[in-house]
């Protein structure tokens, strides 16, 4: 079981034990405990799922053509500039003979990527619910998962053969460079037309969910201090 499962368990057992032996403190704790997780937890949820009923679930596959143009404008905004593409041919062990792009790759800053990703969150329908629960600062324990899987991502990619081999007969075929980014620019486009909604969703959900699960466990710690808080006022 993960995280969220065991928060939202625990939050249902103090509201049962609360319940079967008249304990209205241990009641009220767990009562906000499980408010405050399962609220948490159906937001998460509804980044990746359709919820029927609920207008703004299923954030992430819905978006999915904003995130292949975000996917596209990084590759060429960041990798394949003027200035890297004229780097790799002036490269003595560059060329046509040797295509290894993970080095660049590894050196590019990719926290834009991540801020355009929260930004494209922010504005859709999901930003308000995603306000409730902490806002943009409750995705930055993301950043980083998010960073090495998306060079991992960009870097398989570029070293799969049909890439490679359209890159090869553009550097061998022309030195234009402006050419050759629109060259670069059609493989990559050609790429990312074989995604699909799915796989962009399972590649999102598999960087960030873990991480989430978090919003779970401390929507049932706050929301069951404020239960305590609630129950010790009535008491008074």
């Amino acid at each position: 079981m993960n995280k969220s499962t065991i928060t939202n368990l625990i939050a249902l057992l103090l509201v049962i034990c609360g319940h079967f032996f008249s304990n209205p403190i241990l009641f009220t704790v767990g009562l906000f405990a499980l408010s405050g997780a399962v609220t948490n937890w159906l937001a998460v949820h509804m980044l990746f799922e359709k919820v029927p009923g609920l207008y703004g679930s299923g954030v992430i596959p819905a978006r999915f053509e904003d995130f292949k143009v975000g996917i596209r404008q990084l590759m060429m905004n960041q990798f394949f500039t003027k200035e890297n593409i004229d780097r790799f041919l002036s490269d003595d062990k560059g060329g046509a003979a040797s295509i290894d792009l993970a080095p660049v790759i590894e050196k590019v800053d990719l926290n834009p990527a991540f801020d355009g990703m929260i930004e494209v969150i922010e504005n859709s329908s999901f930003g308000g619910m995603l306000a409730m629960v902490g806002g943009s600062e409750a995705l930055q324990p993301m950043r980083e998962p998010f960073i090495e899987r998306m060079k991992t991502a960009v870097t398989e990619i570029t070293q799969t053969d049909t890439f490679n081999q359209n890159l090869r007969e553009s550097l061998e075929g022309d030195s234009n460079i402006a050419h050759m980014q629109d060259k670069v620019s059609d493989i990559i486009e050609q790429r990312l037309n074989e995604l699909t909604p799915q796989l962009v969703k399972e590649i999102i959900q598999e960087m960030i969910r873990t991480h989430l699960g978090w919003l779970v466990v401390w929507g049932g710690v706050f929301g069951g201090l404020i239960g305590l808080a609630a129950a010790l006022t009535n008491t008074l």
